[in-house]
């Protein structure tokens, strides 16, 4: 069993989140769905209460916890993705209803901050050549969703 699991506070939306979620990767499945056994300040006896899911190997409960609480910034997601291809797939999926951030940050239709983010980003930004990280990190802090190419046309001073 995975030690720690996050715990995704959801209105009433929790089932919908966690079928689109396990859609986007390999790995993923919905894995239980628990209906409340009496009524709570979210719901009636009988609602969904928890969802829980496996995202890419990695265990998540979704609770529908009513509107008392709201998804920020100081909470996200991150993706490290393989190629390109992979993140305008999940940019273009997870942006739909949601909205595009900086820094490749962005917010999901029920308001979940994710980072879809190359691989290859973080070898650039850990390139022992300061200059080089220096580029690819001025270059990704003008950036909505990332470009693998434009990323390594700045490290190399292009």
């Amino acid at each position: 069993m995975q030690k720690i699991t996050p715990f995704l506070w959801f209105d009433g939306q929790a089932e919908d989140a966690a079928r689109f979620y396990v859609s986007l990767l390999p790995d993923s499945r919905i894995d239980r769905v628990t209906r409340s056994p009496a009524d709570t300040p979210s719901g009636a006896a009988g609602m969904i209460l928890t969802v829980e899911f496996t995202l890419a190997g990695t265990r998540f409960i979704g609770l529908n916890g009513g509107p008392h609480y709201r998804f920020s910034e100081a909470f996200s997601i991150q993706i490290a993705c393989a190629d390109q291809a992979e993140v305008d797939r999940l940019w273009a999926a997870l942006t739909d209803g949601g909205s595009e951030g900086r820094c490749g940050w962005l917010k999901d239709r029920w308001g979940l901050s994710w980072q879809a983010v190359p691989i290859r980003l973080h070898e650039l930004m850990a390139d022992p050549d300061p200059d080089r990280s220096r580029r690819t990190t001025e270059a990704m802090l003008k950036m909505a969703k990332l470009d693998i190419a434009e990323l390594e046309r700045a490290a190399d001073g292009r």
